[in-house]
């Protein structure tokens, strides 16, 4: 059986205590992985430290942007590894696996290697009433050894999205991938092994939140900063164990996203975009589309189309390469789903299509699958409206006015994204800026600009990444003046 194993201060190391890493396809284990105890954390911490002390810590901005391009042309050159692992962890399609997940985790490091090496710098002259001036200048220092706790969902592509940046800036990492999705960050350790990373600068522990790995991290005294994407009670205990030591953090959190389709949308580009905002993979994305508002004029014909799409749709084995909805990521989150799907019926939903597990004859029963599900009928403050649910579902509802949808659309505590769908122009500009949310979209969804900034708004987090903003969070930024006096008479 394949071992995952810890790899702190340049070395791969086994543990005492281990647990399954589970296919949610077929419920079969696909390895065994060695979970990092409170000692090891600590280690993996200090290894981080004495890197910044040497090697690490002497290395300048241009010679980082080559370590992070050599990362990622070593991660391309195993690029099938990491579509497998990827795949194995979380039964995702290979449509997705292979165009989003895997591409973007390389692109993460390229982007960031680009953005470090143009990235200006602050500086002001201030002049003074006596005829002299103080020249004011920004320098951008690391932070420290920064705790990065990834999620299961996008295993490697969230991954790279906060170690890329924190790597560019200088600081050293200790890395904590979901407890479900421990491989493609075991390969990014092997990468970081054959690029050359200083020992110490990238450390990797496993294990799991509560009374393991997570929470040593999070609780450690000399971590110096902790960046988490993942659901929002989470959230919450991370940042009271930060506030101890007020540390920075970055938090992207979930979400009860609203998508708002009017009459006049290219309605087959709308469908196309809603297919995808609603089902990638298997709605278990925080941008996704759980509350769904259709302008009153088209929305039996909206109904009645998704249906009909969702009917067509293929949900496989993920290796197929037609296969466009895979299982959840696990037997458990499955479970949850389905608590939803039960009360939902409590609360007097209308099922469009869905509701319950596919069943295939085969290892796939075994496995983690759930139908794609639309729902109707609820009023906005039911707890199947207002609850993240994190799974192929989402309620649909009429609206009548555009002040109306805007209104019901921002009532939420969440506030992460929402898609809009129109072709008249004004109203797109002026709906989108109504959202309280991080990301607006219109007339498409999950596109992104790398260099723009990305969070949420309420309980969808805290701060703000991409791009500049990485960098600043991942800095300490100093401003360093100098008094300048007025020339003296020769």
């Amino acid at each position: 059986m394949k071992q995952l194993l810890n790899y702190v201060n340049g070395r791969w190391v086994e543990s005492h205590k281990t647990f399954e890493d589970v296919s949610p396809v077929d419920g079969s284990v696909v390895a065994i992985v060695h979970e990092a105890g409170r000692e090891l954390v600590d280690e993996a911490i200090k290894a981080g430290h004495r890197a910044l002390a040497g090697e690490w810590g002497r290395t300048t901005v241009a010679a980082r942007v080559i370590l992070l391009r050599r990362i990622a042309d070593e991660m391309e050159r195993r690029q099938e590894d990491f579509i497998a692992a990827e795949m194995a962890d979380t039964g995702k399609p290979l449509s997705m696996a292979s165009s989003i997940d895997i591409p973007r985790g390389i692109a993460n490091f390229r982007t960031f290697a680009d953005i470090i090496s143009t990235a200006p710098l602050e500086s002001h002259r201030l002049d003074l009433p006596d005829g002299s001036y103080a020249l004011n200048y920004t320098t951008r220092k690391p932070l420290g050894v920064v705790g990065v706790i990834s999620p299961w969902n996008l295993p490697l592509l969230l991954l790279t999205w906060k170690v890329a940046p924190a790597l560019a800036c200088g600081n050293a990492v200790v890395v904590k991938p979901s407890e479900e999705t421990p491989a493609t960050a075991t390969l990014l350790a092997e990468v970081m092994e054959a690029a050359g990373v200083p020992a110490g600068a990238f450390n990797l522990v496993h294990g799991f939140g509560p009374n393991s790995a997570g929470e040593s991290i999070s609780n450690h005294p000399d971590i110096s900063a902790i960046t988490f994407t993942g659901e929002s009670r989470t959230g919450s205990t991370i940042m009271r164990a930060a506030a101890e030591g007020v540390k920075p953090v970055s938090f992207e959190l979930g979400g009860k996203n609203a998508a708002l389709i009017f009459a006049d949308c290219d309605f087959e580009q709308m469908l196309d975009g809603m297919m995808r905002a609603l089902f990638l993979n298997s709605g278990q994305v925080c941008l996704c589309s759980e509350r769904v508002y259709v302008e009153r004029a088209i929305y039996d014909r909206f109904c009645n189309a998704l249906v009909k799409r969702i009917k067509d749709m293929k949900v496989d084995w993920p290796h197929d390469p037609a296969t466009e909805m895979g299982p959840l990521i696990s037997a458990k989150h499955r479970d949850k789903v389905l608590t939803y799907f039960e009360l939902a019926r409590q609360e007097g939903a209308t099922f469009l299509t869905g509701g319950g597990i596919p069943h295939f004859g085969d290892e796939r029963d075994r496995g983690a699958w759930i139908e794609p599900t639309v729902i109707s009928g609820l009023q906005d403050d039911a707890r199947c409206v207002r609850e993240e649910i994190f799974g192929p579902i989402c309620h649909v509802s009429p609206f009548d006015s555009e002040r109306e949808v805007i209104a019901r659309a921002n009532d939420t505590k969440y506030g992460l994204a929402s898609t809009i769908w129109t072709s008249n122009l004004s109203r797109a500009h002026r709906v989108s800026e109504a959202m309280r949310v991080g990301i607006s979209w219109v007339n498409t969804w999950f596109l992104r600009d790398l260099r723009t900034p990305f969070g949420g708004a309420g309980l969808s987090g805290v701060g703000r990444e991409g791009g500049m903003h990485s960098l600043n969070f991942y800095s300490e930024l100093t401003n360093v003046c100098v008094r300048v006096d007025s020339e003296t008479e020769q």
